[in-house]
């Protein structure tokens, strides 16, 4: 295959906004090409060679693409300079100089996709003494090569930032199109939410059709999509959700992790984020005590990983932990900062597969998997857990769970039906916090799209950003605030920086907005906000239409509490039904309020 035949699917997409338009793209491309190829498309699709869990990373720094471009092109830096900051996309200078290019077509030969490849791992695996200038000759070779089209995704490949704007759900739509049916989807949505992996995914279904997908399974050393929590307002209505009795479990104030532990001479023991980030190098000292206390040889476990005061065993909030986030300096990181995780879920464990098995089963395996700590060696823990069957004791144990830092409280269905949802929000799991008696029921976690300008005495920084929550049934974002309150002036300072890569000359394929930035976003910090109220909008767009005809739901009065949630991608986001669901708790306990009292 000639790798200009992916450029243009590459192009054909970002010029479109239409979810349906994109599957039937990707749809007619998937049955043209080899299963092996393919797998390796929806990787570069993303700006990778491999699954988004592997350590290994394209991730050419902007500059260094820059000068690829100015030395293939014939241009000065300067001019390549220029132009990256006017249009803040290296793969969109790189279209511009090669179109420029004169007698390009005299030493240069078509690219193939294997080339390509080839040439992206040459890229990839370049490390020691002059890697750097080794990275950059390997991608000017391409570049020589290439047509302005291929030029621009190219450079977007290797620095990872694609923009092409279908996501997995679009993806997984034009899989089950191209080889198999709609009423067959939910089982290639399974097999992806287990092994986070699209590319075997799509080879699997590709080569040896639905068959073959549904011998997919669970295995160490491939993170699972986390099962989330709905909501609910109060206790009472738990228990009523719960049918009276369920099992309430601590909800810690920590990182959230997925333990991967393997025994014997090829082991391993791999600690993966929300965002599928791997965190080992942040807690080895957790990675070693699991491996230590595992009885069995392979095993997948859940757990909060939580910042402790080892004088008198209280738990410290979120920002204690978040101090492990860290590079360099992990043994003093360990020294000064000791951390507990508390185990909640068991996925998996020597050859089964734990997630289609109710929560009490997989609770009571994962009490018996791990031997006793020894004494002064508590690093292996289990989250506080008790059968509930009444309010009051509902409301005993969350008080007791306020009194210990926590968050608040997991309520979790004891029901035969229980089993573990990769990747999917219900009301298997209810979670219930503290604030949620207070104006608004909880924070949000929004992806930024876009900034606007600073005045006064933010002048020459972003002074209010563009936020936005995701809709997993369209695979778009929709906006939701314009935020700018609760910085200060050191995060102000950063946030250029920390934006930079994200930047874009238009409004992201995958954003719904009405509001118009002076600098546009594709999505990809996400911060947490709070919020006075949530009101129907005639501006922001998220929600779009399910409360009013032509309007969607905003947030009033947000602000930023300082949280930047790197642990989760922006399609981890709050959602649009969540939204939904906020506004509707809000107006019921408005309306609660507003009745009569009956004393």
């Amino acid at each position: 295959m000639q790798f200009c035949q992916l450029a243009e699917v590459f192009d054909r997409l970002e010029s479109t906004s239409s979810r349906l338009e994109m599957t039937d793209i990707l749809s007619d491309f998937f049955r043209k090409v080899e299963p092996s190829e393919l797998r390796q498309m929806i990787y570069l699709s993303v700006g990778r060679l491999h699954p988004e869990f592997y350590p290994q990373e394209l991730g050419m720094a902007d500059k260094l693409v820059l000068k690829a471009i100015a030395s293939v092109s014939g241009r000065t830096q300067k001019e390549v300079d220029d132009l990256w900051i006017k249009l803040g996309d290296p793969g969109e200078v790189a279209e511009q100089m090669v179109a420029k290019k004169k007698q390009m077509t005299l030493f240069s030969e078509p690219l193939t996709f294997k080339s390509v490849v080839e040439g992206l791992t040459l890229i990839e695996t370049a490390t020691g003494k002059d890697s750097q200038d080794r990275k950059m000759k390997h991608l000017a070779r391409m570049l020589h090569d290439s047509d302005p089209v291929e030029a621009r995704y190219i450079c977007r490949i290797v620095t990872g930032r694609m923009r092409v704007g279908a996501g997995a759900m679009t993806v997984m739509d034009a899989l089950a199109t191209a080889f198999a049916t709609k009423e067959e989807r939910p089982y290639i949505e399974r097999a992806f939410n287990i092994t986070c992996d699209m590319g075997l995914v799509a080879e699997t279904l590709a080569a040896g059709g639905m068959e073959a997908v549904g011998k997919i399974g669970v295995a160490v050393g491939s993170p699972v999509k986390v099962m989330l929590a709905e909501r609910l307002r109060s206790l009472p209505d738990i228990m009523d959700r719960m049918g009276g009795k369920c099992a309430f479990e601590y909800k810690y104030d920590g990182m959230r992790v997925q333990a991967h532990i393997k025994k014997g001479e090829d082991g391993f023991v791999k600690l993966y984020s929300r965002r599928l980030e791997d965190l080992t190098h942040n807690f080895p000292d957790v990675a070693d005590a699991l491996r230590e206390q595992l009885k069995g040889t392979e095993a997948i476990i859940e757990g909060e990983c939580v910042a402790y005061d080892p004088s008198n065993g209280s738990l410290l909030p979120f920002q204690n932990v978040t101090h492990r986030r860290k590079k360099h300096g992990m043994d003093k990181a360990v020294e000064e900062i000791p951390v507990k995780i508390f185990m909640f879920d068991l996925l998996y464990i020597d050859g089964v597969d734990y997630t289609v098995k109710p929560y009490s089963e997989r609770r009571a395996k994962l009490k018996d998997s791990f031997a006793p700590k020894e004494e002064g060696l508590d690093i292996v823990d289990y989250t506080t857990q008790a059968v509930i069957t009444d309010e009051d004791q509902a409301q005993e144990f969350f008080d007791k769970a306020i009194a210990s830092k926590c968050e608040g409280i997991m309520a979790k269905s004891l029901e035969d039906v229980s089993i573990y949802r990769a990747g999917s929000r219900g009301f298997l799991w209810i979670k219930y916090k503290k604030d949620y008696t207070q104006a608004l029921v909880d924070t949000f976690d929004l992806a930024v799209v876009g900034a606007f300008y600073g005045m006064g005495k933010r002048a020459g920084v972003y002074g209010a950003l563009l936020m936005a929550a995701y809709d997993p049934d369209t695979g778009r974002f929709g906006t939701a605030c314009k935020l700018g309150t609760g910085f200060d002036d050191a995060f102000l300072a950063e946030l250029p920086n920390m934006l930079e890569k994200y930047r874009s000359e238009k409004k992201p394929s995958s954003l719904e907005a009405e509001m118009v930035p002076d600098v546009w976003f594709v999505p990809g910090v996400v911060l947490e906000v709070t919020a006075a109220d949530i009101s129907i909008s005639p501006i922001h767009t998220i929600a779009f239409g399910s409360i009013k005809e032509d309007a969607g739901l905003g947030l009033r009065f947000p602000r930023f509490t300082g949280r930047v949630r790197d642990d989760k991608t922006p399609e981890q986001c709050t959602t649009s039904a969540e939204i939904v669901e906020f506004y509707q708790m809000q107006e019921e306990r408005d309306s609660d309020e507003s009745e009569p009292s009956e004393s």
